[in-house]
């Protein structure tokens, strides 16, 4: 929910070039020199770097790397160049790219005077002007500062417990021998009812499936390229995108009048909804809190499940991995059922190996691999500037995978968790400054309920399958596995 998760910025428009402008445009590039920047800036310059072919500049190749099994190629190549911060020209601007821990962590705390949210027009067309990933200043702080509070609450982390541990069981009692399970499509089928549920209060049935299937034709839109002029592929989609908008906006909006009409809106709330309404800034109509609840779901369609998908996945390539999670788990297993308690939220987040697998998913999954900014104003930050007007990729993969951080950094290693600081500004998995998912222990108690009542009640053998990783994370395959039913004796 990283304002809320910032992985959907590479969903956009890529405009093609007239490449008779190809000459003009690159000895233009090539004419602001390190000397020229230097001069106007005094002893700081523009971070060195190429601003590609006219119009797309280096658009493509980017795409290219992103769809290989080493997006981070495209950073890499620039930063043995360049250094680890760079000018491009990507998705249609100007872009200062950082792989630099510290830079991005400058960036990622300034304030609206300094650096605003940045993404490409098809992605902002649909979110809306009053999206939480486009709002500033005091209006963004405060929604952001509710629902917050809401979501770290051990009221709801309580709820969230009860729901997805029925979710959960209810889908695993349909799990046979007989047939593979395809874990991404069952963590979505989970993960999205146990978020809508905390939203919208909005349980199980007609008006969920209804809301699903608008909501993944929204979804779709969002991640839809490339050529947005009447008729094309991404025309299409960002048009049905609208309309299924529209239908799940419709249905908010009358959630919320029912709420307001029943007087139903509760003091103590029961879902985000309820905390919007009960705000007394007068800042909230009906109409923006109908569209941040849409830009909250995202998670519970994507970035949630995507995580628990890719535990499985590298448990399932790391037996060692998955053999010292199961006895954890089975361990606290057998003490609750000793005492004949329930298991808390808290119980499900004290399991240690369990969240150093999590955190080591979340290292090399890269579920968010950065966000966009654009410069209000000329910034300087360890001697390089940022002009007025440029956008700023915070590229987090790069970090997260630099040997000067971590030892085999393509090695799932969850060990190396046991004595490595998790607020280090080297490991930023939701973010962070004032648009820090706010819903990043949600998403850790989710995948640690998920892989606990996974490893406790079956044992699998998973498919082979490969990561995709543009324009957002998932698996080709969806994650087959065959499971067998764990006895214990």
């Amino acid at each position: 929910m990283h304002s809320l998760c910032m992985w959907i910025l590479l969903g956009t428009t890529i405009l093609l070039p007239t490449m008779i402008l190809y000459k003009k445009m690159r000895s233009k590039g090539r004419s602001s020199s390190t000397h020229d920047s230097k001069n106007k800036y005094g002893n700081s310059s523009m971070p060195l770097g190429s601003l590609g072919w006219p119009l797309i500049g280096e658009t493509i190749e980017f795409i290219s790397c992103a769809y290989s099994d080493r997006p981070e190629s495209f950073m890499d190549k620039r930063r043995l160049m360049y250094g680890k911060v760079f000018k491009s020209h990507i998705f249609g601007s100007p872009t200062i790219v950082s792989t630099d821990a510290e830079v991005s962590r400058c960036i990622l705390q300034s304030d609206a005077k300094t650096f605003v949210p940045s993404y490409p027009k098809s992605l902002t067309e649909l979110m809306g002007k009053s999206s939480i990933l486009l709002l500033n200043g005091s209006l963004q702080r405060r929604i952001h500062g509710l629902i917050g509070a809401f979501l770290k609450s051990p009221h709801l982390k309580a709820q969230i417990t009860y729901d997805m541990e029925n979710y959960v069981q209810e889908a695993m009692n349909s799990w046979t021998e007989d047939n593979p399970v395809y874990i991404q499509d069952q963590t979505k089928h989970i993960a999205f009812q146990v978020l809508v549920k905390a939203l919208i209060n909005l349980d199980p049935g007609e008006e969920m499936e209804f809301l699903k299937k608008q909501f993944q034709e929204f979804m779709a839109g969002l991640m839809s390229l490339p050529i947005n002029v009447p008729g094309s592929r991404l025309y299409r989609s960002l048009q049905a995108s609208k309309l299924a908008k529209k239908r799940v906006a419709k249905l908010i909006l009358k959630i919320i009048q029912e709420k307001k009409n029943r007087k139903m809106v509760q003091e103590s709330p029961r879902d985000v909804i309820d905390v919007l309404l009960n705000d007394t800034s007068e800042q909230l109509n009906d109409e923006l809190i109908s569209d941040n609840m849409i830009d909250l779901m995202i998670p519970g369609e994507d970035s949630v499940p995507v995580l628990m998908t890719l535990a499985i996945k590298y448990l399932s390539d790391c037996p060692l991995a998955l053999q010292q999670l199961t006895e954890e788990n089975l361990k606290l297993k057998r003490e609750k059922e000793k005492l004949g308690e329930p298991f808390t939220w808290s119980d499900y987040l004290s399991l240690p190996f369990t969240q150093n697998v999590i955190t080591e998913t979340l290292r090399m999954g890269n579920i968010i691999i950065g966000v966009m900014r654009k410069a209000m104003k000329d910034v300087e930050i360890k001697g390089c500037i940022i002009p007025k007007g440029y956008c700023v990729l915070t590229y987090f993969r790069s970090v997260h995978l630099d040997d000067n951080f971590y030892d085999f950094p393509n090695q799932f290693d969850p060990w190396r968790w046991q004595h490595k600081d998790m607020s280090s500004r080297n490991f930023t998995p939701f973010g962070g400054g004032q648009r820090l998912c706010p819903g990043l222990d949600l998403a850790r108690l989710e995948a640690s309920i998920f892989l606990h009542h996974i490893v406790t009640q079956f044992r699998w053998v998973a498919e082979k399958d490969s990561i995709i990783n543009f324009p957002t994370v998932r698996l080709k395959k969806r994650m087959p596995i065959w499971v067998k039913s764990r006895k214990e004796h």
